[in-house]
């Protein structure tokens, strides 16, 4: 593991897309940040796939590193630990769904238009839902699930107090989950 100032220092580089400086972080970030990874995931396969999307997110959104708001190892860490809490959450939800409607789930022979019609249907009931919310929880829910803001994130950019944020996107899902069941 690299020291703070030098990870600080690789993570600038990489916000100029230097590509040494992205394999250099890997090199010295990614055994830890797997082991992290594992920890939540308890499958390797899962938490070197998740390693993988923390990488790509940290290339893409080096720039927004900032050492004046925290360590540079706290950040790849938070990075780390967001995406296994995604993985965990969709894992459950997957497992945990209803087997509602799973007679109109495609055979493995049949058409990929009946695949391509559910997943049709899925986004327009979420466009429809996601319309549905107050405009700021709608905000705040795409900042940060479809463009990976944290909470922190979302309050800088929108101006507002992070509470406020926190409760928006807590108030928006609990919302979209119940016009999503509906």
């Amino acid at each position: 593991m690299g020291t703070e100032s030098e990870i600080g220092r690789l993570l600038a580089a990489c916000a100029r897309q230097d590509r040494q400086a992205f394999q250099r972080l890997y090199e010295l970030t990614s055994s830890q940040l797997l082991a992290s990874l594992m920890r939540v995931l308890r499958n390797r396969a899962a938490a070197e796939d998740a390693l993988q999307d923390v990488y790509v997110q940290v290339w893409n959104q080096a720039a927004r590193f900032t050492s004046g708001r925290g360590s540079s190892w706290a950040w790849l860490m938070a990075i780390a630990r967001y995406r296994a809490i995604d993985l965990r959450r969709r894992e459950r939800h997957f497992t945990a769904g209803s087997a509602e409607g799973i007679e109109e789930i495609p055979a493995s022979g049949e058409p990929l238009e009946n695949l391509m019609m559910l997943g049709h249907r899925a986004t327009t009931a979420l466009h429809r839902c996601l319309a549905a919310l107050q405009e700021r929880q709608r905000d705040c829910i795409l900042l940060a699930y479809e463009h990976g803001m944290t909470h922190a994130e979302v309050a800088d950019r929108t101006g507002e107090p992070l509470g406020s944020v926190k409760s928006w996107i807590r108030r928006g899902l609990t919302s979209l989950r119940r016009c999503l069941e509906s």
